[in-house]
């Protein structure tokens, strides 16, 4: 009896087996029948296909290429903030501040003075490394004999300590020395680029005299290359500090002041204290606010970031008008489709074909052209997106996520643009259709 009952399971697992596998076999039969029937339409029809994928395809590049060019940003902002030093923070000024408690005025000159920040690295004693700096010229022109750079050097006055806590590495020649800065000697360090620009790769810059606007100054140093990043330092030049006063002298020199802890740990009571310590460098009451704020690597971070934020809500909106109008289009295109095949779709149903087999092959039709046209949007996204990286001296980005949200996002505008036809065609009478024309 057990023996008859095992058989009896077997046999039943036989049939499920056979049953499963007839059904999946119909499935690929009629998928393959769909698909061949759609490719032959498709090729029937190259000219407005080949419109609707190409309106299809910009509509997913815009979309994907903006968001996967953020993503290759934020990595780029990423890396190059954290090779600046993730613990060290800057002391800068703000414009509009609120004095007590009862009234509001605004200071009208709110920079960070030299003197300023000479005191407060005298009197900061943390365990910690400070740098003062200060721009001078964001379109200098650098030259030596007859060779020049592009008007778009930037010019900076640093103390000896601002190498160290900037970030910056010197690849050749040296640091500047606290005589360098206290004699306001016309020495400077230049960047990579301003170097191969000037003496291209043979000539040897430490040593020479070089312009920077109307004065002249000795190389000791060039900067490390990091490529073209937003943090490079391949377009800058450095002069002693006291020398930015004397050769691009100006009315309220504002200076910039860069902390870096000695230890990481250390960071949150080093900003703490720097701020006190500030506050009487300012000579602020306690009921005054600041009128200094604290910059750290994360904060720029995070304002870059939501900037960035509102460039690919921008770029989202972008895409999907595109999508919207290219939806349109396809439902355009499979109406008429549905109009010039009438006749064969009567036959189709004549010879046994159910209205949801050409609901299917309309369906499928709809969705294989917006596919086409989001396979090469995101080809070209890409593309387009990782340019930035080029541009940037980033590295280079495969959005995945991006891809497949893509090609998700076809073939729902694949199926809510093709329904409608779809619907239409698998409704027609076949006595009607087969009278058409």
């Amino acid at each position: 009896m057990f023996a008859e009952g095992a058989k009896k399971l077997r046999i039943f697992a036989a049939c499920r087996y056979n049953a499963v596998y007839f059904v999946a076999m119909r499935i690929i039969a009629l998928l393959r029948e769909n698909l061949s029937i759609s490719i032959s339409s498709i090729k029937a029809t190259k000219l407005r296909t080949g419109l609707t994928v190409s309106i299809i395809a910009l509509g997913i590049m815009a979309l994907v290429g903006i968001l996967t060019a953020t993503e290759v940003i934020s990595t780029s902002l990423t890396d190059e903030f954290t090779a600046m030093g993730v613990n060290s923070f800057a002391i800068n000024r703000i414009r509009n501040v609120a004095q007590g408690k009862r009234s509001v005025r605004t200071r009208t000159h709110m920079h960070i003075s030299q003197r300023q920040a000479a005191e407060f690295k005298e009197r900061y004693t943390f365990a910690a490394s400070v740098g003062i700096s200060a721009y001078a010229s964001g379109g200098a022109t650098v030259k030596y004999k007859s060779a020049h750079t592009n008007p778009n050097i930037s010019v900076y006055g640093i103390d000896e300590d601002y190498i160290m806590v900037s970030g910056d590495n010197i690849s050749r020649g040296r640091n500047f020395t606290m005589r360098d800065v206290h004699e306001a000697a016309n020495v400077c360090i230049i960047g990579e680029e301003v170097a191969k620009k000037l003496f291209g790769i043979r000539e040897n810059p430490l040593g020479n005299t070089v312009s920077v606007g109307a004065a002249r100054y000795q190389v000791v140093g060039v900067l490390e290359d990091k490529g073209s990043s937003f943090t490079s330092s391949s377009r800058k030049v450095y002069i002693p500090l006291n020398n930015l006063s004397i050769n691009f002298p100006r009315q309220n020199l504002h200076c910039t002041i860069t902390v870096l802890p000695h230890q990481a740990m250390l960071s949150a009571a080093a900003q703490a204290e720097a701020e006190g310590i500030f506050r009487q460098v300012r000579r602020l009451r306690s009921i005054d606010e600041n009128d200094f704020r604290i910059e750290t690597s994360d904060n720029m971070t995070q304002m870059l970031m939501e900037n960035l934020g509102f460039v690919s809500l921008a770029a989202s909106v972008i895409g999907f008008i595109t999508l919207i109008g290219a939806a349109v289009g396809l439902m355009n295109i499979m109406l008429v489709s549905v109009a010039e095949r009438t006749r064969e779709i009567g036959t189709r149903k004549a010879l046994g074909a159910r209205s949801a087999y050409i609901k299917q092959q309309f369906l499928t039709e709809a969705i294989l052209i917006c596919l086409m046209g989001g396979a090469l949007g995101v080809l070209l996204g890409i593309l387009a997106g990782n340019m930035v990286a080029f541009v940037v001296g980033g590295r280079f980005v495969m959005p995945w996520g991006w891809m497949f949200a893509g090609l998700v996002i076809s073939t729902i505008v694949g199926l809510v643009s093709g329904y409608l036809p779809a619907v239409k065609a698998s409704r027609l009478d076949p006595i009607v259709a087969l009278r058409y024309e």
